[in-house]
């Protein structure tokens, strides 16, 4: 969603956009305003702010990626008018931060009917609610302190919308599923060029640097901070300070994805530094792999959500009654709720959606109290089954041979009709690929 200038290039035409507001307004009663708020610039340290990103539901609707601006609808007037409300036009702040499109611009270049300051909203407001029409607001509530605060002074009730887009994420439209494929295809250059560039010794952060620099010179940045481990650093799940130099022997895992045009990427690749699997990682590797396969051919159109995770963890479970890790039967080991005993080397879901939000919206992580939906063609999520063995873990029986060994496999999956379509194809997870790779570029 960069711009240049005084342009910002949308990743989509109006006519999608408007098609996405036409259904979202058809869900909502008569009388509605709705109110999409995206982020403030956040304060990192003194003069110095986090890097800034839009929210997800206003790139959806009108692809609008500056700062403190809201997406506003009403139908009081018996048919749907879309607002922007945006930063006025500052020449002192665009010497320092770059240029301030405005609100002319948002009216004659964004899917939106009009364009006004910010700074004029609250008035609007009043005269929306005052409106002899007017029944009830749609807010995302928690987005913006400001319209929260008028809200609330104004002892309204805000419904929450996200129901109602959230459902309409989850389905990726032609476009969407171009741009994934590029978002996806990026990140499989990021992880084979970390592959050959690996070597004993070589440090979680040089690793880190490596992809991340491609998706920066590839005029990408990362969807969420990567996660580098290396040995027992692996079997941390969402493991992050990527300091460590990683020894030899060792297992190196590697979590990261790149964002274009606001979708994500999300793969995880595990692998040994020094270009070798020995026997046990091997064991814990092929069978992480057979469980992941079996995982993706699951994902068919009709199926339920839970039958990819299902499929993944009869695999995990078996394999890990067959490696003698666990001494008991496959019904004992997976529990009559999928929560048995193999849950404490398999301790996550098998993947989640994906897209405008690493962790997509519309259900199906298992877990949560969100719906469960089945599969169907254009969604898009993640599939990533993992084996970990934490050194360090006291609660549970960890067998020497294996202690230390964290893999995770991860892979971008489209629904399609004809089956499964691996968006990440492009990187290598089969052991002879990945061992040929491993300090090829050295």
């Amino acid at each position: 969603m960069e711009y240049i200038g005084e342009d910002m290039k949308l990743p989509f035409s109006h006519d999608e956009f408007r098609s996405r507001q036409s259904k979202l307004f058809s869900q909502l009663p008569e009388g509605t305003v709705l109110i999409i708020p995206t982020n403030s610039k956040k304060q990192r340290s003194n003069d110095t702010n986090y890097r800034f990103r839009a929210n997800s539901y206003i790139l959806y609707l009108c692809g609008w990626s500056e700062p403190d601006a809201l997406f506003v609808s009403d139908n009081l007037s018996g048919e749907w008018n879309t607002s922007l409300y945006v930063r006025e036009k500052d020449t002192k702040k665009e010497i320092w931060e770059g240029i301030i499109l405005g609100p002319e611009y948002a009216a004659n270049n964004l899917p939106v009917d009009s364009g006004y300051s910010i700074n004029c909203f609250e008035d609007d407001f009043m005269q929306y609610i005052q409106h002899e029409k007017f029944k009830l607001i749609f807010n995302l509530a928690g987005e913006n302190e400001f319209v929260d605060k008028l809200i609330y002074d104004n002892d309204l009730y805000a419904n929450s919308p996200r129901r109602f887009l959230d459902s309409m994420r989850v389905i990726k439209s032609d476009k969407e599923i171009e741009i994934m494929k590029k978002s996806a295809e990026i990140a499989c250059q990021a992880h084979i060029l970390a592959m050959k560039s690996g070597f004993s010794g070589i440090s979680e952060c040089h690793l880190q640097s490596i992809i991340e620099g491609y998706f920066i010179s590839n005029r990408s940045h990362w969807a969420y901070p990567s996660i580098v481990g290396g040995g027992d650093n692996a079997t941390i799940l969402h493991y992050n300070k990527n300091l460590d130099d990683i020894d030899d022997g060792e297992l190196v895992l590697i979590d990261a994805g790149c964002e274009i045009e606001g979708y994500a990427s999300d793969i995880t690749r595990t692998w040994p530094v020094n270009g070798k699997f020995t026997k046990a990682q091997r064991e814990i590797y092929e069978l992480v792999l057979a469980a992941e396969k079996a995982a993706i051919e699951a994902c068919q159109v009709g199926a339920p959500w839970k039958s990819f995770h299902e499929a993944s963890s009869r695999v995990l479970a078996q394999g890990l009654i067959d490696l003698g890790i666990l001494d008991c039967t496959l019904h004992e080991a997976l529990g009559d709720d999928f929560n048995g005993s193999y849950r404490n080397y398999f301790m996550h879901g098998t993947g989640h959606m994906l897209g405008l939000d690493v962790h997509d919206v519309g259900g199906g992580r298992q877990g949560d109290d969100g719906p469960d939906p089945v599969f169907s063609p254009g969604m898009v999520l993640t599939v990533e089954p993992g084996l970990y063995f934490a050194s360090w873990r006291t609660d549970v029986s960890i067998p020497e041979r294996y202690s230390g060994i964290g893999v995770r496999i991860e892979d971008n999956i489209l629904i399609t009709d004809n089956g499964p379509v691996v968006l990440t194809e492009s990187c290598p997870k089969e052991i002879n690929e990945i061992e040929s790779l491993i300090g090829a570029g050295e």
